[in-house]
């Protein structure tokens, strides 16, 4: 537990200095010396995290997710980065979620079919499946997030 401990305290320090100590203290409410401990490497520090809450607000304003992407590492799990920069917050629900469902299907098997039309695969066309496939997921990911919403 002390290996995994030290790992994601590096982590909580790196996500803590990309965002800054002052702007970490303002999103946090947490002070300089709060913050501090939760990384901190000192042994009366060991059984100090930050809280999900905390590292959730300062991830929405760091360049990467380091600590949610350190937890990932620690399970053996893949991220994926969705780099869609929306301008309004998601609309329209999970009936619209269903119609961009069905289009990222459809368009999916497009690509599949064009891909199979001479029996072979190629690696331009895999791109192409995969990037629709990441896109597809992010439509469900989407729906999950909107199904979650509804249910609160």
């Amino acid at each position: 537990m002390a290996d995994i401990g030290s790992y994601l305290k590096r982590h909580t320090e790196a996500l803590v200095k990309d965002v800054g100590i002052e702007t970490a203290c303002q999103l946090t409410g947490k002070s300089k010396a709060t913050l501090g401990r939760y990384y901190s490497d000192n042994p009366e520090h060991a059984d100090r995290f930050m809280p999900v809450d905390a590292v959730a607000k300062l991830e929405a304003e760091s360049t990467y997710p380091h600590v949610t992407s350190a937890l990932a590492e620690l399970k053996n799990i893949t991220l994926s980065y969705d780099d869609r920069k929306p301008n309004a917050a998601r609309t329209g629900g999970v009936n619209a979620d269903v119609i961009a469902l069905s289009q990222r299907f459809a368009m999916l098997m497009t690509e599949y079919q064009a891909a199979i039309e001479d029996n072979i695969i190629t690696v331009n066309e895999a791109k192409r499946l995969l990037r629709e496939t990441v896109m597809l997921q992010q439509v469900l990911i989407d729906m999950k997030l909107h199904l979650e919403e509804e249910r609160s």
